[in-house]
């Protein structure tokens, strides 16, 4: 699973700063300052590695040519920009491939467009950089060649906020709902956003509203379940700090993303290489600028994640949450996932 994704934590130094170990050559890089009130930053080999987007806002797509320099073949180079490179402070990134080139044409109502992206069917995730046309039942290929779990849409040349469907959302009908990975707000219900159509293995499919599909430019993150690899699913919480809620993933977690869907409350992401051990496992706010917290809320175990807080934002009793695990099976020679001992 390393070759695909990896966390990786590092110290800025404010100058050129080449950061190895990551395993690949990525494609994605999501970074965020630990040590203090800081933006996310989201940079990606499809728009370009001059240009950046922020995870906690809605503002257009950036650029910073001393962000990120150059992908390598086992990680990345930072500049010099303090956004990602601050001399002393302490920073988290978590680091996904892609690949393989793609390019096409839109299909469904409207006018077709095209599209450009890179995709990796191994891990289950790609990148596409569409075009809208303003009209309702645009169909966006993902290349995935299965149903995506999770898609993460970003307008890129307007102030939008992010969109994000999720097969856990609404009671059934996912395609029907949407979150904001940029704010806390609770799951928000219609017709305009996924113009009533559940993505299926070709594509995904949005209507006119200017969130996914004005005539205007986007990114889209699209992730499928690949098992013994990653998880996509909903939970109910127990509010129970010493033995909370136990989410079987069938791997270890390298990284979980959460949110709560019925209630304001924060995103958090959770990984295994800032601490790397139970129950230190601490998080961030992809929706905040906040540093890192530092209270015990996860633990990791050999096929899952167990929640030990009673927060609201992880645990409330009876509260419903998604989540997306990616992680480190252990796979036989026969390719079979081994199971925990």
């Amino acid at each position: 699973s390393s070759s695909y994704f990896n966390p990786k934590a590092y110290t800025g130094t404010g100058s050129s700063n080449a950061q190895t170990g990551v395993g690949f050559q990525p494609d994605w890089i999501w970074l965020k300052n630990r040590s203090s009130s800081s933006n996310h930053h989201l940079v990606d080999s499809v728009r370009g590695i001059t240009k950046e987007l922020r995870s906690n806002l809605s503002n257009t797509e950036a650029t910073d040519d001393q962000l990120i320099t150059a992908f390598g073949s086992d990680g990345f180079t930072l500049g010099t920009s303090g956004s990602g490179n601050t001399n002393g402070d302490n920073y988290a990134s978590w680091n996904w491939k892609a690949g393989t080139a793609v390019s096409g044409n839109t299909t469904g109502s409207g006018t077709y467009k095209t599209y450009t992206g890179s995709v990796n069917t191994t891990a289950g995730f790609s990148i596409i950089k569409y075009i809208g046309n303003s009209g309702s039942g645009h169909q966006i290929p993902h290349r995935l060649g299965v149903t995506p779990k999770m898609i993460i849409v970003k307008c890129l040349n307007q102030a939008q906020t992010w969109t994000v469907y999720h097969e856990g959302l609404g009671s059934g009908t996912p395609q029907n709902y949407w979150l904001h990975l940029d704010t806390t707000d609770a799951q928000i219900s219609g017709l305009g956003i996924w113009n009533n159509t559940a993505p299926n293995a070709t594509n995904f499919t949005v209507g006119d509203s200017d969130n996914v599909n004005g005539g205007l430019n986007y990114v889209a993150y699209c992730f499928a379940n690949i098992q013994g690899y990653s998880a996509f699913g909903k939970f109910l919480g127990n509010a129970n700090a010493t033995d909370g809620t136990f989410v079987n993933t069938g791997f270890k977690p390298s990284m979980v993303l959460q949110k709560r869907i019925d209630g304001a409350e924060p995103w958090f992401i959770f990984d295994d290489k800032r601490q790397g051990y139970n129950p230190e496992n601490e998080y961030l706010l992809p929706n905040s600028t906040d540093a890192e917290g530092t209270s015990n809320r996860m633990n990791f175990l050999s096929n899952g994640f167990k929640l030990m807080t009673a927060d609201g934002g992880n645990n409330a009793n009876g509260g419903p949450y998604i989540y997306m695990a990616v992680g480190q099976p252990i796979v036989s020679t026969n390719g079979d996932i081994a199971t925990a001992r």
